[in-house]
């Protein structure tokens, strides 16, 4: 079993920055891509950003010069930086890690509990 702990939310202006953060533990052979997704009132939920193992990334036209993610000294845990902050990104932010179990070798993925943005003008 795998669980996921967010952090770093909170409210910010315009134009400021925000750090995120997600942190796997438990049994599991090794992570395989973590994303950050998040969701608005009203809207459906977006993928944000990824990271793989290997350290390739991939980011969401809307944030691509303003998100940064990336992984920290602590192998398990991956951060998402967020800088000019706009009002549009007002959102419940998450994160999804896809992993292999630990005894079968087989994948599966766990969802963070969320974490809440939002940005002030």
């Amino acid at each position: 079993q795998v669980q996921l702990v967010e952090s770093g939310g909170g409210l910010v202006q315009a134009g400021g920055s925000l750090r995120l953060s997600c942190a796997a533990s438990g049994l599991f052979l090794s992570i395989s891509v973590v994303a950050w997704y998040r969701q608005a009132p009203g809207k459906q939920r977006e993928l944000v950003a990824t990271i793989t193992n290997g350290g390739s990334t991939s980011y969401a036209d809307s944030v691509k010069g303003r998100f940064t993610v990336s992984r920290g000294n602590a192998k398990n845990t991956v951060y998402l930086q967020m800088n000019s902050l706009e009002t549009d990104d007002t959102a419940v932010y998450y994160c999804k890690v896809d992993y292999k179990k630990y005894l079968t070798g087989r994948g599966d993925d766990v969802w963070g509990q969320g974490t809440q943005v939002t940005v002030s003008s």
